[in-house]
């Protein structure tokens, strides 16, 4: 039985010492068919089109996520590595990461609730992108916010090519799917580490997720 993720919150913060990020990722639920996916945009929506997501910024972890006009400050609650669980201050929105990736999604009318990848992740290393673009097969579970047995989808195919291109002050990722899916993911990383500051995502509805770091973990 998989549980939801918002039921996960009150295990999570009673500070389980054998919970790991790993057993959260296992325990979402499975979400809803996936609707058109959008044209990811080359800039994020203006500051003054949405509302402020937090007048001072949270000391830990933290990162900045924006869904349509919805923008929320998300907080890191659990880890196993790379593998991150992260919620908003309200408790309505939750993502987990693997590494850059959005790998799964709470609080959405579309929920992510599970992706995998055959094979290592070329985002590990955006710079070799620039002279080797690469192609990864991807596969997510989607169910909708209700969870109905009837709109679960399991194992949705994905094909997609990345390339990496400098840009002013980034090297941006471009990441071209088809398949059961059509989209665009970017991310933009550090040149000179690869770190990855901002990405724009499909995460199962029409509207991309824009994820920015505020605060990076340890």
């Amino acid at each position: 039985m998989r549980v939801p993720l918002a039921l996960l919150f009150p295990v999570l913060l009673g500070a389980c010492a054998e919970f790991t990020a790993t057993d959260a990722l296992r325990a979402m639920v499975f979400l809803p068919p996936a609707g058109r996916a959008p044209a990811a945009a080359d800039e994020a929506p203006p500051d003054s089109e949405l509302p402020a997501a937090a007048e001072v910024l949270p000391a830990e972890p933290s990162l900045l996520v924006t869904v349509g006009r919805r923008r929320v400050v998300a907080t890191l609650v659990q880890h196993n590595g790379e593998q991150r669980l992260w919620r908003s201050g309200d408790g309505r929105l939750a993502l987990a990461t693997d590494g850059a990736r959005v790998v799964a999604t709470s609080g959405l009318p579309v929920v992510l609730s599970g992706s995998r990848l055959d094979g290592p992740d070329p985002l590990e290393e955006p710079a070799a992108l620039i002279e080797r673009p690469a192609t990864a097969r991807r596969s997510v579970d989607l169910a909708d916010a209700d969870r109905s047995p009837a709109a679960m989808r399991f194992g949705v195919r994905l094909d997609c090519r990345l390339r990496a291109a400098p840009v002013p002050g980034a090297l941006l990722v471009e990441e071209r799917c088809g398949g059961a899916a059509s989209f665009t993911n970017r991310y933009w990383a550090v040149p000179e580490t690869g770190g990855i500051w901002r990405s724009e995502q499909w995460v199962g509805g029409e509207e991309p997720m824009l994820v920015e770091v505020l605060s990076p973990p340890s």
